[in-house]
């Protein structure tokens, strides 16, 4: 019910968490009864909504809020002596956060890896996964590569994509993506894959570091009998 001054508009805040049918009404209240309002109108964002149920001095709209094109603003405007508005405004609440692991996944080429991403608080109606090429991000499906990416929902609040026989240039950052009924929501992984010299690296080093000890106890046992010799 508008009790604001005439020219003046109210706003309501309506929060959502999943898809309903919901009913906006408005009216004038009692103090304002000796008003005519010849016209009312309704309104999404700049679009009139011609569909209005009219009851004793209110008037109403039914919607079917599927999908997040349907949020907005929704504005009931009465027109006659004077002008009210009311602004209703239709707000997907927080959607909930992707659970995935913030310490980069590593594995070494040839192998295979795992990546997991899990949402907790509400059940997504899908699952997409994406791998970054430069700015662009590409969508990673099973048919990408039959032999390269497998991806499963493991229950349906958990996603897997395993990549098969890794190389260099799959490092790099992942994306999976959960749709909900009003919005979407994504969780960020980073994979990096290593040479198999990599482990090997240290062990080649202490080889190198007693190859060198030994040439050097070496040289100096023939520079001592040398001496020796000589002597």
């Amino acid at each position: 019910l508008l009790l604001g001054d005439s020219g003046t508009s109210v706003e309501k805040n309506i929060p959502l968490d999943s898809a309903v049918k919901i009913e906006l009404s408005c009216g004038l209240h009692d103090k304002y009864s000796y008003l005519r309002i010849p016209e009312v109108t309704w309104k999404k964002g700049n679009e009139t909504i011609r569909h209005i149920s009219k009851t004793e001095n209110s008037w109403s709209i039914r919607l079917t809020i599927s999908d997040s094109s349907k949020l907005g603003s929704y504005t009931c405007i009465m027109k006659g002596e004077e002008e009210f508005s009311v602004i209703f405004h239709l707000e997907g609440k927080l959607l909930p956060k992707i659970e995935a692991k913030e310490k980069p996944v590593i594995s070494y080429e040839g192998d295979s890896a795992a990546l997991i991403c899990k949402s907790y608080s509400y059940t997504p109606i899908a699952w997409t996964w994406y791998m970054t090429n430069g700015s662009e991000q590409i969508a990673v499906n099973d048919s990408l590569l039959l032999d390269k990416y497998v991806i499963n929902r493991v229950s349906p609040n958990v996603t897997q994509l395993k990549i098969l026989k890794l190389t260099s240039e799959d490092s790099g950052v992942y994306w999976c993506e959960a749709a909900f009924e009003l919005g979407k929501s994504k969780g960020k992984l980073k994979l990096k894959v290593l040479s198999l010299m990599v482990p090997l690296k240290p062990f080649l080093a202490i080889v190198a570091e007693v190859v060198i000890l030994v040439a050097v106890i070496f040289l100096f046992e023939m520079y001592s009998k040398k001496k020796e010799k000589r002597a």
